[in-house]
């Protein structure tokens, strides 16, 4: 016992020695806290962060001296020394400019957004915190340049510089690393299974071309997602958001947002996090009953297609249509059956429920980073795509290995996804008016009724409302138990003939490495990396041409940057870099995008910078291997193996046979890339009957996009104004694109035979996936200027520029989808401290009309005014804040894309707590 006693002593004495605690605040130099900034020990990972009050402890087995660094966005990072154990250091950060602000898409490494080769937009945990917008994701549209397009109250589609549809994959979405496009629809659905605000860390957007630094999809632009580290955030947060949201045409409803996060660090090596989120809502209501095609057409109108009527899509000549018996008193019209409103076909239900989790490994107590990310999300919402579609109980999971420091990461991760109940709408329509009465029944009894009126002695107006009123006899109506019969039938039958269900369960797996020489390199910074990826898509047939099996595919790229600084003078400095990336589908041959920028600060206060890169696109898997009859086309990709895998059978009129045809057809998705006309030469024709203006079209066969973008900017300080400006020009080749054909089901175009089939209506259109022979350019610029008014008060506002350069009068058949307006006007106004722990912030939005254009319908996007605005008190005795909100405050509804429904207004309140 005398032996061990003293050894015990020496030990406890030993350890208490060892161990160095350093407590204190951080405060801006207002005196005010700052909770959650990151107090560091030079050097080392080791750190914490300040607590509501911007209070914090810290404990270490270094031995003073040594150095301890506090930051905060936002803000000046300040180092103040350690000289003894139970030493407290009170920091005061002054206040810095957006200016100051780290980023690291930009070149893959931290730099201020002051010295950054390109563009580049950021939302960090302040602005985060005092958005006006809903959330996070929806304060996106505030910023500069930036356009986010509403499919629906939990889809929304973010985009930069033009070619913008809710199937935007021309802009890329990381979080943590990881891309968030669905392998289904190889594009973001927007937050539905993304992050939840308590745990998002920053958000940064790049806009514009970015392959050669991160591949083929980072071709309008990027927006990384970051969430916070467990090792630098611990705690337990949440929030809880409660309002309503008004629509003219859904009424109000109620609306719930909830997230709750929770992390801990159980020693300098271990650490994990949860997180929750859960949305509840109803979505915004598409009602319009205009024609697609005619907008002055209405529901008395034979031909009708209602924009959110479903069912209308199926129509037919009835003089084509009628026994020769009666066809002399048939009318040369087309006739299209009467369809179901889309509020009769979807409970408009939006949700999102997502979780994920991490485990952080950190084996030497240093930078070195191990790290498991598990992410998996549901959720309801809809989608409009070449129809519209209710997207239900919709699952995605991720799960990603990384290991990194700072010099290196390596990760890889699967993505996988599951249709759930998900169903197309227009086909539910179609499909309902075929289980109580099949096409063809339904044209015979309208022609048969029609010319027994007419001679009966009825006027043309006469015949036709017979006409209809005997082929709608029996119809299913809304509500009643053969409607929802029909409608249950329907959703859960894959078959589109006789059904409308959605089904995938496709999957991709994604590795990328970086490794950065600076600190072995002193010369210049040196990065070199690389990715690979393997797609398995998996739809059963119903979305891509794999009834048979799954098709599966790869792409791989490797890339290299260097930078170098150079100090010209006291006042000028020199950034220039340089990149250029190697990118190679098993499709199409390898392509080669370099990147070249130059950056000249002056002053400190002013930095000119100017860069000339290419990037391409692969063609999408869509644009590969889609094979889906949409109703109005049957879309087809362009992939070589693909135009055989689609075959369907086509019925030959009754003129079709007596000329010799057989009663059948079976065809391939070939003949649309190589025996068809232009859509609108067919259209000609059949208003001149001059078979002189048929054109054939025969699309060339799919391959990859490319870009030459010039990009010049500059960043600036005057005083307390802040400028931030950019331009732009692009320029496009092979442009890939979609293209409406029109195909004879029997000759060769350009023959009298194939114009017969054109006279017989034997013919269909098809959908192709190509690239156009104009030239396709796209210029633009934006400013951004903010500064402090009335002393203290936030203002800023930006203007943004965007046109397109094509040609459409002699390309008429081809779509670019801009889907941009030429005129964007952004402000916003506020004060995170109007008094104490009292702050409010007002934002504005202003769009010019614009023309949308995508495969569900085309028309014009009127102008829009929007205003948000939100006030919040924060209690720190209770480390909470409150916010009151609303979104659309003036209560002008409007939409963003043609098809969609108006977006109404938001009201809520929130209470969030322990998110610092």
């Amino acid at each position: 016992m005398k032996t061990i006693l003293p050894f015990l002593m020496l030990l406890f004495c030993g350890l208490s020695y060892s161990q160095t605690t350093i407590s204190g605040s951080v405060q801006d130099d207002n005196g005010q806290p700052i909770p959650g900034a990151n107090i560091i020990i030079a050097g080392t990972s080791t750190g914490t962060v300040t607590d509501f009050d911007g209070n914090f402890s810290l404990n270490t087995n270094l031995t003073p001296p040594f150095e301890l660094q506090a930051s905060s966005v936002g803000f000046e990072t300040v180092v103040e020394a350690v000289t003894s154990n139970n030493q407290k250091i009170n920091f005061i950060l002054k206040e810095g400019t957006s200016l100051d602000e780290v980023v690291i898409s930009a070149s893959r490494t931290p730099e201020r957004i002051f010295e950054s080769p390109v563009t580049v937009e950021r939302l960090g945990l302040k602005e985060i915190r005092n958005t006006a917008s809903a959330d996070f994701y929806d304060g996106l549209e505030n910023l500069k340049g930036v356009d986010v397009n509403t499919n629906s109250l939990t889809f929304k589609s973010v985009n930069t510089r033009g070619f913008a549809t809710f199937a935007n994959n021309r802009f890329m979405q990381l979080v943590d690393g990881m891309d968030n496009s669905t392998p289904a629809l190889n594009f973001p659905i927007g937050n539905l299974v993304g992050m939840t605000e308590t745990d998002v860390l920053s958000v940064e957007l790049l806009p514009g071309a970015s392959s050669a630094l991160y591949g083929a999809n980072a071709f309008n632009g990027i927006l990384f997602m970051r969430s916070k580290n467990p090792f630098d955030h611990q705690g337990i947060s949440g929030s809880i958001k409660r309002g309503i949201t008004s629509q003219e045409a859904a009424g109000d409803n109620d609306y719930t947002d909830l997230s709750f996060r929770a992390a801990y660090k159980f020693s300098n090596k271990i650490a994990a996090k949860i997180n929750f989120g859960y949305l509840k809502g109803t979505d915004w209501a598409a009602t319009s009953e205009v024609d697609k095609i005619n907008p002055s057409n209405t529901r008395a109108n034979l031909d009708y297609d209602g924009i959110n009527v479903y069912g209308d899509e199926v129509s037919a000549n009835i003089r084509t249509e009628a026994p020769d018996a009666v066809k002399g008193i048939i009318p040369d019209v087309v006739v299209s059956r009467t369809g179901y409103n889309e509020r009769d076909l979807t409970n408009y239900n939006a949700e999102s429920i997502k979780s994920d989790w991490g485990l952080f490994y950190r084996p030497w107590e240093d930078d070195f980073e191990i790290q498991y990310v598990g992410k998996v999300g549901t959720g309801s919402t809809i989608y409009q795509g070449t129809n519209r579609y209710n997207i239900s109980n919709f699952f995605q999971q991720q799960h990603k290995l990384e290991f990194k420091n700072d010099n290196f990461f390596l990760r890889g991760y699967v993505v996988t996804d599951k249709a759930g109940d998900s169903y197309d709408m227009v086909f539910t329509g179609i499909n309902i008016n075929r289980a109580w009465k099949g096409d063809t029944q339904w044209f015979e009894e309208y022609i048969g009724t029609y010319a027994a009126a007419t001679l009966g002695g009825a006027t043309e107006a006469q015949s036709h409302a017979a006409a209809r009123a005997q082929a709608e006899s029996g119809r299913y109506l809304p509500g009643s138990p053969e409607y929802q019969s029909a409608f249950n039938r329907s959703i859960n039958d894959p078959d589109l003939s006789t059904g409308s269900k959605f089904q995938d369960a496709s999957k991709y797996y994604h590795s990328d490495a970086n490794y950065n020489f600076s600190h072995l390199i002193d010369f210049a910074e040196i990065q070199v990396g690389g990715s690979y990826r393997r797609y398995s898509l998996n739809s059963s047939g119903t979305i891509y041409t794999d009834l048979d099996g799954t098709i599966d595919y790869s792409e791989f790229g490797i890339y290299t940057q260097i930078q170098k600084n150079l100090e010209l003078s006291d006042a000028l400095d020199l950034k220039l870099t340089g990149s250029i990336r190697y990118d190679k589908s098993e499709f199409f041959d390898g392509f080669v995008s370099p990147r070249i920028s130059a950056g000249l600060t002056v002053n400190r206060n002013h930095n000119i910078r100017a860069s000339v890169q290419t990037g391409f696109r692969n063609p999408t898997t869509q644009d590969l291997f889609i094979g889906l009859d949409a109703g109005r086309a049957i879309l087809v990709g362009s992939a070589p193996d693909n135009l055989d895998r689609y075959v369907r059978t086509f019925d030959i009129s009754d003129e079709g046979q007596n000329s010799g045809q057989p009663s059948s057809v079976t065809q391939t998705g070939r003949v649309s890339y190589e025996n068809s006309y232009t859509f609108s030469s067919v259209e000609r024709y059949l208003r001149s009957n001059d078979a002189n203006d048929l054109v054939v079209s025969n699309p060339d066969i799919i391959k990859p996009e490319q870009v030459s973008s010039a990009e010049i900017g500059y960043r600036g300080k005057f005083s307390n104004l802040i400028v931030d400006f950019s331009a732009y020009y692009n320029k496009y080749t092979d442009f890939i694109s979609q293209e409406v054909v029109r195909s004879p089901f029997y000759g060769t175009v350009g023959s009298a035979l194939a114009v017969e089939a054109i006279d017989n209506d034997d013919y269909q259109a098809w959908s192709t996936y190509t690239n156009s022979k104009a030239d396709v350019n796209s210029y633009g610029a934006s400013i951004g200027l903010s500064t402090k008014v009335f002393g203290d008060f936030d203002l800023s506002g930006s203007y943004t520029y965007a046109k397109l350069d094509f040609d459409r009068v002699k390309y008429p058949d081809f779509t670019t989808n801009f889907n941009t307006p030429e005129h964007k006007f952004k402000a916003s106004f506020g004060n995170t401290d109007l008094f104490e722990n009292f702050g409010f912030n007002i934002a504005y939005r202003y769009s010019d009309d614009y023309f949308w254009e995508a495969t569900f319908g085309n028309g014009l996007v009127p102008e829009y005014h929007v205003v948000d605005a939100q006030i919040n008190l924060r209690v720190p005795s209770f480390k909470s804040t409150f916010k009151a909100g609303a979104t659309n405050l003036l209560g002008d509804e409007y939409f963003t894309a043609f098809g969609t429904g108006f977006i109404g207004s938001m009201y809520y309140v929130s209470w969030t707590i322990n998110n610092l």
